[in-house]
């Protein structure tokens, strides 16, 4: 009896590997298998991932993955840099950045590909074949709730400009979010909530009036967030929050009731890439329902259709439903990176916080 027990554990622990194995062509894994190396540049910390590319190691053990994150200006610029160069770059580029990801899709820097996964994505969440968004992560406002007071906490745009308008000393030096000058999610987002929020320019100069404090490390802003340093941040990742928050119970993540935007990870194929079978591999996984049900565990979001619980987009849209503002995978979000655009934008940022 204990012999056919085993016996069943261990075909059951074959397939549910061969399951992940057919998530990717055949032919593709193969390929990948021979190219023997898997290079990743992503702005998602390691840690917060370990498990899924422990897991990607379990399913694909004769492809080695080499994982660097870094934060998504550095990330841009160094394939950038790498490309021209001509000498190969990453395999795969998953970045939050996700203008700056569509960016180089529509530049020419990205291979096309159809991925089996892709019809359990929104519409949406693919551009082209090219780009394809990987999460569904919502934008909080967290706040360290040993230090707010329930009264204190924002629940709106305009519910945030208000309380920061009313009580500057109480917040002066206590606010902080992502700076846009520095970190290319952070001008994604604050740019997304100068298109949604009517009130933005008023809310920036609140902002100014507090001194915020801007970070490219999103780590950064929960640690002081913490510790007490500051009170409350916004535009931050509600899946790091969420993380975190397991660790620390003192730290609160609220979505916004009047808008809360949804940002996805995007994954890219780079045409420079030195194993590109290896590449096709990861991002088939990282769609596979096997896959993105890690994603939901390490608190990312899941963007499946197919997948279930808390930490996902069918979670999401149940509770949230209209107030969700999916950032989409789409030339659209490039309007304000025309350098003229950019600029100007910056300049009137720079004016309302009152750092020019």
């Amino acid at each position: 009896m204990a012999r056919r027990v085993l016996a069943a554990a261990f075909f059951l622990t074959l397939a549910v590997f061969a399951r992940a194995v057919r998530a990717a062509d055949a032919s593709v894994v193969s390929a990948a298998e021979k190219e023997g190396k898997l290079v990743v540049y992503s702005t998602t910390d390691s840690a917060i991932v370990g498990a899924l590319i422990k897991d990607f190691g379990a399913a694909y053990p004769k492809i080695p993955l080499e994982y660097n994150d870094m934060n998504s200006t550095e990330l841009y610029n160094r394939f950038i840099g790498e490309a021209a160069a001509g000498a190969g770059s990453a395999d795969f580029l998953w970045s939050s950045a996700m203008d700056l990801q569509v960016k180089l899709a529509s530049d020419g820097y990205a291979q096309d590909y159809k991925s089996p996964e892709a019809s359990h994505l929104p519409s949406w969440a693919v551009w082209k074949e090219q780009a394809f968004g990987t999460t569904f992560e919502p934008i909080a406002f967290v706040y360290n709730k040993r230090l707010v007071k329930p009264e204190e906490v924002p629940r709106t745009h305009a519910d945030l400009g208000k309380r920061l308008k009313e009580n500057p000393g109480r917040w002066k030096g206590k606010v902080t979010a992502y700076d846009p000058e520095r970190s290319g999610i952070g001008f994604l987002l604050i740019t997304q909530d100068a298109k949604l929020d009517p009130a933005f320019w008023e809310t920036a100069r609140a902002y100014g009036a507090v001194s915020v404090k801007l970070y490219t490390s999103v780590g950064a802003m929960l640690e002081r967030i913490t510790s007490g340093e500051h009170l409350l941040g916004f535009n931050i990742f509600g899946s790091y929050a969420t993380a975190r928050q397991r660790k620390d119970p003192s730290l609160a993540v609220v979505y916004p009731k009047d808008y809360t935007l949804v940002m996805s990870r995007v994954g890219l194929l780079p045409k420079a890439a030195k194993h590109p079978n290896a590449g096709k591999v990861f991002l088939d996984y990282l769609l596979s329902k096997r896959g993105q049900e890690l994603v939901a565990k390490a608190a990312l979001f899941s963007i499946r259709d197919d997948v279930q619980g808390e930490a996902t987009a069918a979670s999401l849209q149940k509770e949230m439903g209209q107030v969700l503002k999916p950032i989409p995978v789409a030339q659209d979000i490039l309007e304000a990176l025309d350098q003229k655009k950019r600029l100007e934008f910056l300049k009137k940022w720079q004016q309302a916080i009152g750092t020019k």
